[in-house]
């Protein structure tokens, strides 16, 4: 699905530039496109981890973040959607809220996740696993937190 993205990516880009009247600035459109492009890649990347590293089960913290991320995907899938149906300022600024709320909870989770990790520090490898594992996961809340910014500048915009 990784790849799929990227195609989408390149086409999207493609069109961006060709297109001389665009629904919104190009800035704009190129930061979304490429910010959904990094949240996609670094999906893929956790899940390539867990592959590469050969882990059996997730741990409890991994799982609490796994929902916090399929959360924060569906609130930017919204906000896109919200964007593209000519929602107003109104309802796109409280999607924006709303995905900084969640970011803020997948910090906390995140540092609770490295605070057990880093409690029993018996298996150094463990260890580094994990905490690159974590570091990927947060980077992709920290990643729909950024599309929501960008979504907020263009509610802004819209006035």
């Amino acid at each position: 699905m990784e790849h799929e993205g990227d195609a989408i990516k390149h086409s999207m880009t493609n069109l961006l530039y060709t297109t001389y009247i665009t629904p919104f600035d190009r800035e704009d459109i190129g930061a979304l496109v490429n910010t959904m492009d990094d949240i996609a890649d670094l999906i893929h990347e956790v899940a390539d981890k867990f592959f590469l590293y050969n882990i059996q089960s997730p741990t409890d913290e991994a799982k609490e973040l796994c929902d916090i991320i399929n959360i924060a995907v569906l609130e930017v899938d919204n906000g896109i959607k919200d964007l593209t149906a000519g929602a107003g300022k109104t309802a796109l600024l409280e999607r924006c809220v709303t995905t900084n709320e969640i970011e803020n909870s997948g910090d906390t989770v995140y540092r609770k996740a490295l605070a057990e990790l880093f409690s029993k520090p018996e298996d150094m490898i463990v260890i580094i696993k994990w905490r690159e594992i974590y570091q990927k996961m947060e980077a992709v809340i920290d990643k729909c937190e950024d599309v929501a910014n960008i979504l907020e500048g263009l509610a802004i915009k819209q006035g």
